[in-house]
């Protein structure tokens, strides 16, 4: 079974939605052998690549166009989402960047066999540990945690590398209709769309292994 993903790094229900999957799987007695796929995605292309600092809480207010305290109760309801299957959101410390490089580097880290670890790791970096995900230096630090070369990883975020890769899973996704992510897409029959349930994912996964058989 492949099942591909796509994702943004700032996106809050794309790490939710990860932990789903994982958690249905783990309840899953035979799932054979799964190819995991992270698809990049752009929640907001338009932050530039240096960001004057600000709050996340002022941003989605700035950019949903309500007031701070409608930001923060949203942004303490996804707290408590992350809480409950285990994950630890830290938004007072978190910093707004483009992630377009991050995606680069997440595409980097596929050829190396790297990817799901690294979109795991730049999750955690972004929502617990207050990592810049826009800045080189912290990429570099994300990258080499999971093993991957420094000097090879250096050039490739000092270049354009991987770039077409990037914007070919961003396209492809508007080709297919993706209006939001996270975006399941099992063996390319079946989808699912946003954090749902683990129960969806448990019902999707053993739909897409009882045809598969």
């Amino acid at each position: 079974m492949k099942v591909e993903i796509w994702s943004d790094i700032m996106c809050p229900f794309c790490y939710i939605g990860k932990r789903h999957f994982e958690k249905a799987l783990s309840q899953l007695d035979d799932t054979g052998a799964i190819e995991i796929e992270w698809k990049s995605f752009q929640l907001d292309p338009t932050i530039p690549k240096t960001v004057k600092k600000i709050s996340v809480y002022q941003y989605l207010a700035d950019a949903k166009g309500i007031s701070y305290s409608e930001s923060k109760e949203m942004h303490d309801n996804v707290v408590q989402s992350a809480k409950n299957v285990g994950l630890t959101y830290n938004y007072d410390n978190a910093i707004v960047a483009n992630s377009f490089d991050a995606h680069r580097m997440i595409q980097f880290a596929k050829t190396k066999g790297l990817g799901d670890q690294l979109e795991e790791a730049l999750f955690k970096a972004y929502f617990t540990d207050g990592k810049n995900i826009g800045d080189i230096n912290d990429l570099l630090e994300i990258g080499v945690s999971i093993g991957i070369e420094k000097s090879t990883l250096k050039a490739v975020l000092e270049s354009e590398q991987f770039t077409n890769e990037v914007n070919n899973d961003i396209s492809e996704a508007q080709e297919i209709g993706v209006r939001g992510v996270p975006f399941f897409v099992f063996d390319r029959k079946y989808a699912i769309s946003g954090a749902q349930p683990i129960s969806v994912f448990i019902e999707t996964i053993e739909k897409v292994l009882s045809e598969s058989k």
